[in-house]
């Protein structure tokens, strides 16, 4: 199983949005960037994200879990963009920061630390394990 992560401006979408539309989960449409495209096309059913507030929360608040394989993004007219469909699993008990991921050396080479502009990047296993322990879940 892929983990991964994926970004959102909470006035967009927030987490509270993504909990409230329950086990059927939501299209994560209007990305416009190949490669979180690209990210979207390799998931699979059942892979496991985070959940990010970008902007001015800037913090990791839930986890999530890919319902729906990549297919294409009902908000785009010409084709070139796809989507997969999420459903919130659990808020986390304790948000996590970009600042205590910058902070903390074993998530040094995390892609939201080296690069926190891709809205949709992949998560290594051992990343994962750092941010579910800073976060207070238990997987």
């Amino acid at each position: 199983m892929a983990r991964w992560l994926f970004k959102s401006e909470p006035e967009t979408w927030s987490w509270d949005m993504q909990v409230a539309r329950g086990d059927a989960g939501q299209e994560w449409d209007g990305v416009r960037n190949f490669q979180a495209r690209n990210n979207m096309r390799a998931m699979r059913k059942g892979d496991l994200g985070f959940f990010y507030h970008s902007g001015g929360e800037r913090a990791i608040v839930g986890v999530v879990e890919v319902v729906a394989e990549a297919h294409p993004d009902s908000t785009a007219s010409d084709g070139k963009w796809d989507c997969v469909d999420l459903r919130a699993v659990a808020p986390l008990p304790a948000p996590v920061t970009l600042d205590a991921c910058k902070a903390e050396p074993r998530l040094a080479d995390m892609v939201l630390v080296r690069n926190s502009r891709l809205s949709v990047q992949p998560v290594n296993d051992a990343e994962w394990t750092v941010v579910c322990e800073l976060g207070g879940y238990l997987r």
